[in-house]
């Protein structure tokens, strides 16, 4: 009987991180309940806040893998979505070589890395639905298209669960603007690796 072939686990670790009051916990909570109550997937959700709350460096990460997690924190993510300078500086150097960095492109102005999607996740929540408050899931739904882990069903779904009552219509628009803005992205034409450029 030919033996059969076992498929490699699979891990997906994902950091978001931002400044205090950019929904960056939300988003991470929204993704999370997506990956483990939507998709039957085994989830770990972890965050961290600076000491100042609003104003202050915050992160949030997700696990996500088809067997029991062994360890619950990120260490080298395979996708780093930083809302803003200081997180692309302060959590870049952690990022898989085979990783992406996702950037607000309205907060963020020097990548170190082409391997990079900008995407004006703030500008676009502005000019679309008249508020900074849902850049946060702009910038989910295009984390959700480019890591294709997670379907936009299930982050909807999670969506309406768990933001507030009342604001789930415009989340979902901003969620479904960020997938449409990562549309255009073609990832095979970004480099394969996430070195450093040369300065």
């Amino acid at each position: 009987m030919p033996e059969k072939s076992v498929e490699k686990a699979t891990r997906l670790e994902i950091r978001l991180a931002g400044s205090g009051g950019q929904g960056i916990i939300m988003a991470a909570i929204v993704l999370a309940e997506a990956a483990g109550v939507h998709e039957g997937k085994q989830v770990s959700q972890t965050q961290s806040y600076g000491p100042e709350a609003r104003g202050g460096t915050c992160k949030a990460e997700v696990v996500i893998s088809d067997v029991a997690i062994d360890y619950p924190k990120v260490s080298r993510p395979d996708f780093l979505l930083a809302m803003n300078q200081a997180s692309v500086n302060t959590y870049f150097g952690d990022l898989k070589p085979t990783g992406l960095l996702i950037v607000d492109s309205t907060l963020v102005s020097k990548v170190p890395t082409a391997k990079t999607v900008s995407i004006p996740f703030t500008q676009i929540a502005r000019d679309e639905f008249g508020t900074d408050l849902v850049a946060n899931m702009v910038a989910l739904g295009a984390l959700g298209f480019l890591s294709k882990d997670v379907s936009r069903e299930s982050l909807e779904e999670a969506v309406i669960s768990r933001v507030p009552p009342g604001t789930e219509e415009i989340n979902l628009k901003a969620l479904r603007a960020g997938v449409k803005a990562a549309e255009s992205y073609d990832l095979k034409k970004l480099p394969q690796t996430v070195a450093e450029e040369e300065e």
